[in-house]
């Protein structure tokens, strides 16, 4: 019996030796961190020095009253042209999905101009679009008959809202786009299993089609919005400079100092997409609940309180078993 357990624990004649593990080493890393902070360093002290940056003058216009209302007019402008964007996009997006030739066929056309010109040129458009049309009038045409009338349309001028109109027309061709890859992500299938339970075409849309769809339209409409409220500075060309950099422009005409006044209005975007970059990512993560396996802490206290264990019991559970279930 004592031979047998000496000969089970000895080392066998042809055993291979034992691993000696050595962690791997990236001093090429070490080196290429290194150089990185020193080169960041440099800059920043370069710039914290360099006289003609103006940190004096960033530090008295920060707080301004004057950059307080052009964010205030930034975030307006990019609220609302957003808002105004969305719900065009929604209706070329549906145009584009119709089967009518005319309504897709002018859908195309607008995508077509609005994404094939620049939006500085179309906003210098809509800034001109008074002079375009000075008398307008609405009633049946070739007809004396007239519901409205305006001799000059110049009374109907607002830089504001112009602005508006002009960036959320450029933008519904772009919203346009990402709703119809949303809905068209959604397999047909999904739409055919609900009709077959008796859903009408506005439930399957509201209970089926667009939660799967707003998976795939959240993220870039996000990135849209960030990138609208960094197009709001193309405004100028309406023009209005009530937002950021037009104030900022405006201010260093007077006091001749460009750079510290840039790097103010730089500062409040950042700031503002920062805030919006937090917003689409808590939107984000309530849009794509149920996309994933992986249970989220509230469901798995849903399911310890339906077996009765307490969430502390399904933890232990959870760490002692480490067979994941299997028998």
């Amino acid at each position: 019996m004592s031979t047998a357990h000496n000969g089970a624990s000895a080392p066998r004649a042809d055993a291979p030796d034992p691993i000696e593990a050595v962690p791997l080493r990236h001093p090429w890393r070490w080196v290429s961190a290194t150089i990185v902070l020193a080169l960041v360093f440099l800059f920043v002290w370069g710039a914290a020095t360099n006289p003609a940056y103006g940190w004096g003058t960033y530090g008295r216009y920060l707080f301004d009253t004057r950059f307080g209302m052009a964010v205030f007019y930034t975030i307006a402008l990019t609220v609302l042209s957003m808002i105004l964007a969305v719900i065009l996009g929604v209706i070329l997006s549906v145009m584009r999905m119709s089967s009518n030739p005319v309504l897709k066929a002018v859908a195309w056309v607008y995508l077509w101009i609005f994404r094939g010109t620049p939006i500085y040129v179309q906003l210098l458009f809509w800034g001109l679009i008074f002079t375009l049309y000075r008398q307008v009038q609405f009633g049946i045409p070739f007809t004396d008959f007239q519901i409205i009338r305006f001799d000059d349309t110049m009374v109907l001028y607002s830089a504001f809202w112009l602005a508006v109109v002009g960036l959320a027309m450029n933008e519904a061709a772009y919203m346009a786009e990402i709703v119809r890859a949303g809905i068209s992500s959604v397999p047909e299938g999904q739409a055919e299993a609900s009709t077959a339970l008796g859903m009408s075409w506005g439930q399957t849309m509201r209970r089926t089609i667009l939660p799967q769809a707003m998976r795939v339209i959240i993220p870039p409409t996000g990135n849209e919005l960030i990138s609208m409220l960094k197009t709001t500075s193309l405004v100028v060309a309406i023009p209005f400079s009530g937002e950021l950099y037009g104030q900022a422009r405006d201010i260093s005409g007077v006091n001749f100092q460009p750079i510290p006044l840039l790097l103010v209005a730089a500062t409040w975007y950042l700031v503002i997409t920062s805030v919006l970059m937090v917003g689409q990512h808590f939107l984000e993560k309530k849009f794509s609940r149920g996309s994933t396996r992986q249970l989220t802490a509230k469901q798995l206290r849903a399911l310890a309180e339906a077996d009765g264990l307490t969430p502390s019991g399904l933890a232990a559970a959870r760490g002692t078993d480490q067979s994941g279930g299997m028998p």
